[in-house]
């Protein structure tokens, strides 16, 4: 009789550890934030908001084509809200290396979807280089950043 009794004990026992395994087991996060820890910094995680820096410029367009000058704000898509936030001690040497960068445009280049999404992608670049993190040259020649800005985006962009 005290054998029965002390399996049924041990059974209990055995039970009331798989029951809180299994408790353990339901905690974990679902499985698209585990991948999104996995995927490379740059890339782009759903369960995770990220953070917005806006920047506002007025800069004068090259001369070849007379006298222009654009109006843009431009918003900074950072994959880390922590690191959006130690951005501002870089924001200096960003807005100068952007309007570096717009003031040496042509308003013809400017002008197609094609030319700003090229000025977008080369302002990623120009960021993620002022924050260390410097642009790779495929063998193709095209740009790759791994930077935290992942993007850039035109709120307004007016050429005058």
């Amino acid at each position: 009789m005290l054998l029965v009794l002390l399996i049924i004990v041990a059974g209990g026992v055995g039970a009331l550890l798989l029951l809180k395994n299994k408790d353990k087991g339901a905690k974990r996060p679902p499985e698209t934030q585990s991948s999104c820890r996995r995927q490379p910094r740059s890339s782009i995680c759903p369960s995770r908001r990220p953070s917005c820096r806006s920047i506002r410029s007025t800069v004068n367009l090259r001369r070849d084509e007379g006298d222009h000058y654009l109006q843009a704000v431009i918003v900074l898509r950072v994959s880390d809200p922590k690191l959006g936030e130690s951005l501002k001690g870089f924001m200096p040497e960003i807005r100068h290396r952007i309007n570096l960068l717009l003031s040496s445009k042509l308003p013809s280049e400017l002008s197609t979807t094609e030319g700003r999404e090229y000025l977008a992608a080369s302002i990623v670049d120009e960021a993620n280089t002022a924050l260390g993190f410097p642009v790779q040259t495929d063998a193709r020649g095209r740009t790759a950043s791994n930077g935290p800005i992942q993007a850039v985006l035109f709120n307004s962009f007016i050429i005058q």
